[in-house]
């Protein structure tokens, strides 16, 4: 048995949905020709890293779980033409190619440049079924760039809110598939066309990275960053647990100064000593909050560097998903 057939197996007995076209896509896609780097990873139900960018930040290609997951809801048929926003380097892409066949599209909007320029090289070497193009953000608001109504549109990072150029993009009856909320958690949505009107069905809750690449390589103290973090993490705990009226009033101040902070504060370089990053503008800020902040620091720890799921990995075979919908990460 081949190291896909064998995963698929395992996802296949943890629960995961599996449309056996995908499944068949993913057999003949060697994921290898999407990375340089180790692919052992993906054998195990992990994301695998396929570019390391000039700032040193790790783009990877979704956990197996995932991208099954993903292409299972997103109805797949023949000749259809599916926008996909972030490349993931190209392997999703081609795995839809293969589903979609000689009369289908993908078109990848992809808004990190380095990623951009990798996955075209990686597209040029694929033997593409249908017409496959890779284009820059700028291409949602150009309509001469999108002459075809888009059927499906996945969205492979978190987003707060669907852009207006989908709306207008998306043909009757197509459809939205995407994590919609803040960096801690999501939802996944799948947001329907119907007229002038969005329907919506919710399939789980999800945790992905950003839509916009490049906010991952932001500083870490990013004022506006940690903001969202703290808010998005405050919201997820009051739906899990009874919190104190008091805790949630010094989160939200705490979060009003930090986006009051000075949109110009320095960067730390990655060898800043302890003195600097202790006299940084928002450091300086969280140490004045630690009589109430520092009980509560660690849950907020965890909840910023939740655990990746792998139902597929042979040593967590007993950590099946029900409905495929359980903790699912990138």
């Amino acid at each position: 048995m081949t190291e896909i057939d064998d995963l698929l197996e395992r996802l296949k007995s943890a629960g995961v949905p599996i449309d056996p076209r995908v499944s068949n896509a993913m057999k003949i896609v060697d994921i290898r020709d999407f990375t340089d780097l180790s692919a052992e990873p993906f054998w195990y139900d992990s994301p695998v890293p396929f570019l390391i960018t000039e700032v040193g930040a790790a783009k990877t290609i979704s956990a197996p779980h995932m991208i099954l997951t993903l292409l299972h809801h997103l109805e797949l048929r023949k000749g259809q033409h599916v926008l996909l926003m972030g490349s993931k380097g190209g392997y999703i892409s081609a795995i839809l190619d293969e589903v979609l066949g000689p009369d289908g599209m993908v078109s990848i909007v992809e808004p990190h440049i380095e990623v951009r320029e990798y996955t075209s090289l990686r597209l040029e070497k694929h033997s593409a079924r249908g017409l496959m193009r890779v284009l820059s953000p700028a291409a949602l608001d150009n309509s001469d760039e999108m002459d075809r109504g888009v059927d499906r549109v996945l969205i492979t990072g978190a987003v707060k809110e669907m852009p207006i150029s989908l709306e207008i993009m998306v043909d009757e009856g197509g459809f939205v598939l995407g994590p919609f909320g803040g960096p801690v958690h999501q939802r996944l949505l799948k947001r329907e066309k119907q007229g002038s009107e969005w329907f919506d069905t919710d399939l789980g809750g999800v945790v992905f990275g950003p839509m916009d690449l490049g906010e991952a390589e932001r500083d870490p103290l990013d004022a506006n960053l940690l903001a969202d973090h703290l808010e998005d993490a405050v919201t997820l705990l009051i739906d899990l647990i009874e919190i104190d009226e008091e805790l949630i009033e010094n989160v939200e101040h705490l979060v009003a100064a930090l986006r009051d902070l000075p949109i110009d504060l320095p960067i730390l370089p990655e060898d800043a000593s302890e003195d600097e990053i202790l006299e940084h503008p928002v450091m300086d800020l969280i140490m004045s909050e630690m009589e109430w902040l520092a009980p509560i620091w660690p849950v907020f720890g965890q909840l910023f560097s939740m655990d990746l799921a792998a139902p597929g990995s042979p040593e967590d075979e007993e950590a099946g998903m029900v409905g495929g919908h359980r903790d699912l990460v990138p």
